[in-house]
């Protein structure tokens, strides 16, 4: 049995709320193996074999059904996380302040001119690169002060969700994947 990264877009934010045991419940009645969450913010491990495109569509139905929610989920396997943290960009500045850096996983690929137009909204050293279907994203001064962060919506990118260098790192440990 394989494991699966699942992610939910905006968990835990602006009211959008599902306790951490009622999702790992909910996995498990799906009939996924393993079930375990990181912290409360959307962040769910579990064993599948299942497809991961299927597996999204079966988990924000269950969102819905269970909890009342439409979210969005992004799922990965381990190939696809161990290629997220080997692709990063911004290794050296990771290594430094990984609460700075942010990998966007999105959901169907990268905004055509999403990478341009967050380029021209960074500033104070911000950088963005694109590796596939994640966003990688250097906030030197936080994401809390960032305008690029604010205006970095959906509606330019694409759905995604992001986790910072520390969630993403912990999130391969709980699959077993070293950071190097």
């Amino acid at each position: 049995m394989d494991q699966r990264i699942i992610l939910f877009r905006g968990m835990n934010t602006g009211g959008v709320r599902a306790p951490v045991a009622e999702q790992r419940a909910m996995a498990a009645e799906m009939g996924l193996g393993n079930p375990r969450t990181l912290l409360a913010s959307g962040n769910l491990v579990v064993e599948s074999d299942r497809d991961p495109a299927r597996l999204e569509g079966e988990v924000e139905a269950a969102m819905e059904a269970r909890f009342g929610l439409k979210v969005a989920v992004m799922v990965r396997t381990l190939a696809d996380w161990r290629s997220l943290i080997d692709a990063n960009p911004f290794g050296s500045e990771a290594a430094a302040e990984p609460s700075k850096v942010l990998a966007m996983v999105m959901k169907a690929g990268v905004k055509a001119d999403a990478l341009e137009a967050c380029r021209a909204l960074a500033e104070g050293g911000e950088r963005v690169e694109a590796v596939g279907d994640v966003l990688y994203l250097w906030f030197p001064e936080g994401q809390g002060r960032s305008k690029m962060a604010e205006k970095a919506t959906p509606r330019l990118l694409g759905m995604g969700t992001g986790r910072n260098w520390n969630t993403v790192l912990k999130l391969g440990a709980m699959v077993g994947l070293s950071p190097d």
